[in-house]
């Protein structure tokens, strides 16, 4: 595939130009060493390449084939949107995200790559953007190609991510609306995290939507992106998840946590449009409801 850029402004190398558009120095570094070429008014160009006003300018990448050494699953998955570029899917609770150890085989990963080999796309390797834990539901935003991955970690762009997750949590939290701001760290193999002050800096923010007497319906806004960090800094308030086992949550009402993440929006860099995706409740979340 082939992106490309009208450039205005004083000559620049093509490593600048294509730094400011979001291709990554690893990518250019890949398409230096033969993954790739570079572009200029529709020719390849080698070695030292300035762009001038007027020019366009941009990368080529081949297609790229599936991993070999990830498997296929015909497993289902639900599809929220999807272009050349992006894929947005709704991940049920149970599904882990990526191959790992104790599961190699059925993932959502090897669930993507399944889809995108049964419509035959045109890049067969999934990059995730955005992950889950195993037992939390809702929107994962995937990349189809390198070129989207990059784009996507630029930090122009990066910041225009927006996460929102719906929560159940034991107990009346207060103060209705607050910002949790505890460092989050690992003690020893085990899987579980903890607030501590030798953690890295971890900062949540979050709404109060619904309380009784014994519960709570949060909605909550990842500022950093730890692990379990949603699930630690409530539990650091007193207000578990509803069936975290991990943290202590309450399995009366539910037996896996009462986590979903239940928005996702940003901005498209190829289209330069705002996507905003919703993802429903599942049913055992359903039930929940005030």
């Amino acid at each position: 595939m082939q992106v490309d850029w009208r450039h205005t402004g004083e000559p620049v190398s093509m490593k600048h130009f294509l730094t400011q558009h979001g291709i990554s120095m690893r990518l250019i570094k890949a398409i230096k060493h033969g993954e790739g070429q570079f572009i200029v008014n529709q020719r390849v160009q080698t070695g030292v390449i300035t762009v001038n006003a007027g020019e366009v300018a941009g990368i080529r990448l081949p297609d790229e084939a599936a991993d070999p050494t990830v498997a296929v699953s015909t497993g289902p998955i639900a599809v929220i949107y999807a272009d050349e570029n992006w894929l947005v899917v709704n991940k049920p609770a149970g599904l882990t995200s990526v191959p790992g150890p104790s599961n190699r085989t059925d993932t959502l990963v090897n669930r993507v790559k399944g889809y995108l080999l049964a419509t035959h796309a045109a890049n067969q390797k999934p990059h995730l953007i955005t992950r889950l834990d195993r037992d939390t539901s809702g929107l994962v935003l995937i990349a189809k190609h390198r070129i989207a991955q990059s784009m996507l970690t630029f930090a122009p762009i990066q910041a225009t991510l927006t996460k929102t997750y719906l929560a159940w949590v034991s107990g009346q939290l207060t103060p209705a609306t607050g910002t949790i701001a505890l460092p989050i760290g690992r003690e020893g193999a085990s899987p579980k995290r903890m607030v501590m002050t030798s953690g890295q800096p971890a900062v949540t923010k979050y709404w109060v939507l619904q309380t009784t007497a014994k519960m709570t319906q949060v909605k909550l806004q990842l500022v950093t992106g730890r692990t379990h960090q949603i699930r630690v800094h409530l539990t650091a308030l007193g207000h578990p998840l509803l069936g975290d086992v991990l943290y202590g949550g309450d399995q009366t009402l539910i037996d896996r946590q009462a986590l979903h993440a239940a928005t996702l929006a940003f901005q498209d860099p190829f289209s330069d449009q705002r996507l905003t995706f919703t993802a429903p409740l599942p049913p055992e979340l359903q039930k929940l409801r005030f």
